[in-house]
């Protein structure tokens, strides 16, 4: 495959260093992932932008040449085109449900609910849902910080005030006498 490495950039940019079909990440499989064409060269599909792709070797593997040949063949969804939130709703055991045929058709094709993606897509929610709570968390001890802080300025001011209130007693009770 012949694609310019500034095109392949614009790629791998474009996805945010992810496969666009199932979310693993460059980091995550500890190198680049492939440039896939959504239609096939052999099925008439050029190298523009439009049609590249990026794509980890699995899902790459799984989807080959599909394309359908008719108007009756399913066809696989374009992350290019919709969102994913349009055909498919992750579930919290890490399975990925289709909302559609075309979403029902590429999870069948790619192999989107293969253990190690649903194994990943635990972890991704576990890492989140950790992320989420050491942040809570943080803002949790910033305002306890702060609350610290006026409490130990209220607690100034009102021995301030029990110094004064003394001083008034002292006063009051020497013109009593």
């Amino acid at each position: 495959m012949t694609i310019a490495p500034n095109v392949r950039e614009q790629v791998r940019q474009r996805a945010n260093f992810a496969c666009e079909f199932c979310g693993v990440t460059e980091v995550d499989t500890g190198g680049l992932l492939t440039i896939d064409h959504f239609q096939p060269k052999t099925r008439g599909g050029g190298d523009g932008l439009e049609n590249l792709v990026y794509s980890c070797p699995r899902c790459n593997q799984y989807k080959l040449d599909c394309w359908p040949s008719s108007d009756k063949d399913l066809a696989l969804w374009n992350p290019r085109l919709e969102p994913a939130a349009l055909h498919f709703l992750e579930l919290d055991d890490g399975i990925v449900h289709s909302l559609t045929i075309v979403g029902s058709f590429t999870i069948k094709r790619l192999r989107l609910n293969r253990r190690p993606l649903v194994a990943y897509r635990l972890r991704r929610k576990q890492r989140t849902e950790k992320i989420r709570l050491l942040t809570h968390y943080r803002e949790l001890v910033e305002l306890l910080e702060q609350l610290n802080r006026q409490m130990s300025g209220l607690m100034e001011e009102q021995q301030e005030l029990l110094k004064e209130q003394r001083e008034l007693l002292r006063l009051i009770l020497n013109r009593s006498r």
